[in-house]
C-alpha cells in the first residue's frame, strides 16, 4: 500500500534527475500500471443518484446530438467524468458514483476543508508528534523536525509532491489527524459528496477509505473557488521550502509537481490549457487523477480512477483523451446529470480560520498575466534530460470570482 510518484526519471541518469530539478525524498517502488488490488472487480449495479438518475447506473452514460465525436475507444479506466467545471453539467461518465480507494487525490478535500483556515504567512515549528502515524511508504516532500515552515511551504509540498509529511504537519495544526478527518468528513458531507468515507487525510490506503470520480469532481470544483487552491494546484515548480525571515535561510532544493500533464514527461506531453489539480497512485487504488483545463473560455473536469491499460502514464492519456473530447463535444451533447451545490455553507460563507491566524485571504503570488492582460497564474516549465527539451507553458485564468458555487 504505497504511496508513489516515480516516474522514467529514476531510470536515468543523475545528471537528468539534476537538470530536471527532482528530488529522491520520499521515493518508493512504483505500483503496478495496471494498479489496485481489486481489478477484476465489478461496479455496483445501483450505485448514488447524486446528481441524477443516469449516474446511479453502471457502465457508461453519454448522450450525443448530432456531429458529436464518439468517446474514445482506448478508455479502460474503473471510473471516469468529464463534466463542465462552470455549469456543472456532465457531459458523460462511466461508473461515476462507484465506491473506491482515492489514493491522494483526496488531498483535494483535505485542502476544501483546512486550506482556508490558516493565513500562508503562519509559521510552525515541526516536532516528532506532527510526524507520527504516517503509513509505510508514503510519499515525502522532506519535511523535517525541528524545521520551522510556512503553511504556504506546506501547501507547496501538498499539492507539488504529494508530500504525506506536509499533510501531517498541517493536521498537526489543525488540531490533530482525528479531528481533520472529522473536519473532512464533515466537508464532504456537505458537498453532498456521499461516496467519500475519510479515514486518513492523506487518502493513504486504510480499510473503508472510499470515494468515487463524481465526489473527486466535486472536490476540485469546491477548490477552484479559492484563488490559493488554483494557485498551488497550477504550480509546475517551486523551491522548498521558501527563504524564512530575520537572516535565517533554511535548507532549500527544487520539488516539481508530480502532475505529468502539468510538466510532461519522458513519452507525455503538457496538456493544452491544463491547470492542475491532483493525482494519486497507491497500490490498492491504482493510478488516479482529477484535472481541470480550460480552452476557447470554456472550463472542463476530468476525473480518472484506477485504468487497467499497461501503457505508461495510462491516468493522464485517458484524461486527456476524455478532455479532447469533452472539448470536441462542446453543445452537441444532452448532458446526463450535473454537479450538485453544497448544502449548506458557514454563515459568513467563508471558512473560519483558527487560533491567531487571523482572516482567510486571498493569494498573492499570482505574478504572471494571462495573454490579454487578465490577472492569473503563468507557468513555464523547461525540462532539459539529454537531448530532450520540453518546454510546458500553462496559463490558467484566475478570476476574482468563480462564477461557479461559492466555497465554503
Amino acid at each position: 500500500m504505497h504511496e508513489s510518484y516515480v516516474t522514467s526519471y529514476l531510470k536515468k541518469s543523475a545528471l537528468v534527475l539534476t537538470a530536471c530539478g527532482l528530488t529522491l525524498a520520499g521515493t518508493v517502488p512504483a505500483a503496478s500500471a495496471a494498479g489496485g488490488a481489486d481489478r477484476d472487480d465489478k461496479p455496483p449495479a445501483v450505485m448514488s443518484d447524486v446528481g441524477g438518475a443516469r449516474l446511479a447506473k453502471a457502465g457508461t452514460q453519454v448522450r450525443p446530438g448530432g456531429g458529436a465525436p464518439k468517446l474514445p475507444k482506448d478508455l479502460t479506466a474503473k471510473s471516469w467524468i468529464v463534466s463542465d467545471a462552470e455549469s456543472g453539467d456532465v457531459l458523460a461518465s462511466h461508473n461515476a458514483h462507484w465506491k473506491l480507494p482515492p489514493a491522494s487525490t483526496l488531498k483535494m478535500l483535505f485542502a476544501d476543508a483546512v486550506l482556508p483556515r490558516f493565513l500562508k504567512s503562519t509559521t510552525h515549528k515541526v516536532v516528532p508528534s506532527d510526524l507520527a502515524g504516517m503509513g509505510a511508504g508514503s510519499s515525502l516532500v522532506g519535511v523535517k523536525e525541528g524545521f520551522t515552515y510556512t503553511v504556504h511551504d506546506l501547501w507547496l509540498g501538498v499539492f507539488l509532491k504529494s508530500g504525506n509529511d506536509a499533510v501531517h504537519v498541517l493536521s498537526a495544526m489543525n488540531g490533530g489527524v482525528p479531528q481533520t478527518v472529522r473536519d473532512m468528513q464533515d466537508h464532504a458531507d456537505r458537498l453532498q459528496a456521499h461516496d467519500t468515507h475519510v479515514v486518513s487525510p492523506d487518502g493513504y490506503d486504510m480499510p473503508g477509505q472510499t470515494s468515487s470520480a463524481y465526489d473527486l469532481t466535486l472536490f476540485a470544483r469546491a477548490g477552484l473557488h479559492d484563488p490559493d487552491f488554483r494557485e498551488y494546484a497550477a504550480t509546475a515548480r517551486a523551491k522548498f521550502p521558501k527563504e524564512q525571515k530575520k537572516g535565517r535561510t533554511t535548507e532549500r532544493f527544487e520539488i516539481q509537481n508530480t502532475n505529468r500533464l502539468l510538466t510532461g514527461d519522458y513519452g507525455i506531453s503538457p496538456y493544452k490549457g491544463i491547470a492542475g489539480v491532483k493525482n494519486g497512485n497507491t497500490t490498492h487504488a491504482g493510478a488516479t487523477f482529477t484535472g481541470v483545463a480550460e480552452r476557447g473560455g470554456r472550463k472542463l473536469l476530468v476525473t480518472v480512477m484506477n485504468p487497467r491499460s499497461t501503457e505508461s502514464f495510462a491516468v493522464y492519456k485517458e484524461a486527456a483523451r476524455l478532455l479532447d473530447w469533452g472539448f470536441a463535444a462542446d453543445g452537441r451533447v444532452t448532458p446526463v446529470g450535473h454537479l450538485v451545490q453544497a448544502r449548506t455553507a458557514a454563515p459568513s460563507g467563508e471558512a473560519v480560520p483558527k487560533g491567531d491566524a487571523g482572516p482567510a485571504r486571498p493569494a498573492a503570488h499570482a505574478k504572471v498575466a494571462a495573454p490579454g492582460g487578465s490577472s492569473g497564474v503563468g507557468i513555464a516549465l523547461a525540462v532539459t534530460g539529454g537531448v530532450l527539451v520540453v518546454l510546458a507553458a500553462v496559463v490558467f485564468l484566475v478570476r476574482r470570482k468563480w462564477p461557479v458555487q461559492r466555497r465554503m
